[in-house]
């Protein structure tokens, strides 16, 4: 039995000790002490993960799996990506977003690049993604058996043009939530290619997810920033970084809390991925007046008037509402 998964059996195995300090074997000549244990704090229970990758969760905030999207898979949400950007398909809700320095498509010559499409909860294909059962059966190690699909993504990177524009600031996903508990819930993030640090693969701060959530705005980059790009204002660039290189398929599960973003792609491709923000079904709203999520609020409430035209009367969690969709168990409170 590896460290790992010998420190995990003692730490479920003792729960209930009232002996204020468990003292394990010595193994490789070390002995580890626990004060107070406690049950992990981002996984539930389950017979999926090893012992190894929950404890790697609990200190890291993600986990790769490898090839865990088929190419067949992968290759009909290519097809059907492509088919929105030719404008074949019209999808009530999805937000289409254009880098602001890239004036070539990748698909339609006389458009600037589609470098993310958003919310294609109304797309059967795309949305499929989100019902995966190789992905869902992982999600519910952390979200547990009522899940909601809240946050659809499918980003094209594309090629940078000189301004590095094509980065993604360093950020916390739950920045963009209003509702909680945050250790109850978990993105999916599926290469649909081969990602490196050449066409920008995700850089993650392992650890970063023990921490609170952090202010965040955008970014002053001289070559400018798109639209919703927010970054965290203060983080340590000294921090240990891990650029996650990936394969087609594989898939990456992270908690809101990590920061994370990408450099630029400095290949001549576009670069795709594609994701989904999962959240328990026993989540809640909450009200962010007065947090650091007041500036996200204001600009999607801003956003959505200009696309519906309803100004006060809708809210940020009407926003989110709106978008969330039940893919297993019951919906409870989102």
């Amino acid at each position: 039995m590896s460290r790992a998964a010998e420190r995990l059996r003692l730490l479920i195995n003792h729960l209930n000790r009232t002996t204020t300090e468990l003292t394990a074997a010595p193994t490789s000549a070390q002995t580890f002490t626990y004060s107070h244990p406690q049950r992990l704090r981002y996984t539930f229970d389950n017979d999926l993960l090893t012992p190894d990758q929950r404890l790697f969760y609990e200190e890291n905030g993600f986990i790769l799996i490898k090839n865990l999207v088929s190419e067949e898979d992968i290759d009909r949400f290519r097809k059907e990506f492509e088919r929105i950007c030719r404008q074949e398909v019209k999808v009530p809700g999805l937000v289409v977003m254009r880098d602001v320095a890239i004036a070539k498509s990748e698909f339609v010559p006389d458009q600037k690049a589609v470098s993310k499409l958003q919310d294609f909860t109304e797309d059967p294909e795309l949305f499929r993604y989100c019902t995966l059962p190789e992905i869902l059966k992982y999600v519910e190690c952390f979200t547990g058996p009522n899940i909601m699909a809240m946050h659809t993504m499918l980003i094209n990177k594309p090629p940078d043009a000189g301004k590095k524009t094509s980065r993604h600031p360093m950020h916390q996903d739950l920045h963009y939530f209003p509702f909680r508990p945050v250790d109850q819930i978990v993105c999916s993030w599926t290469a649909m290619e081969k990602v490196n640090r050449q066409n920008g693969c995700l850089v993650v701060l392992p650890g970063s997810h023990k921490g609170t959530l952090q202010e965040h705005d955008y970014p002053e980059w001289e070559g400018g920033v798109n639209k919703m790009y927010h970054g965290v204002r203060n983080y340590d660039p000294q921090h240990p970084r891990v650029h996650l290189e990936m394969e087609e398929g594989d898939t990456v599960f992270f908690h809101p809390l990590l920061i994370h973003g990408s450099g630029m792609n400095q290949t001549q491709g576009f670069r795709k991925a594609i994701s989904c923000h999962y959240a328990s079904g026993d989540c809640y709203y909450i009200d962010v007046k007065g947090t650091t999520q007041e500036n996200i609020e204001k600009e999607v409430k801003e956003i959505a008037d200009r696309k519906y035209h309803l100004g006060d009367k809708i809210t940020f969690k009407d926003t989110w509402a709106f978008r969330g969709r039940l893919v297993q168990g019951e919906r409870l409170s989102l």
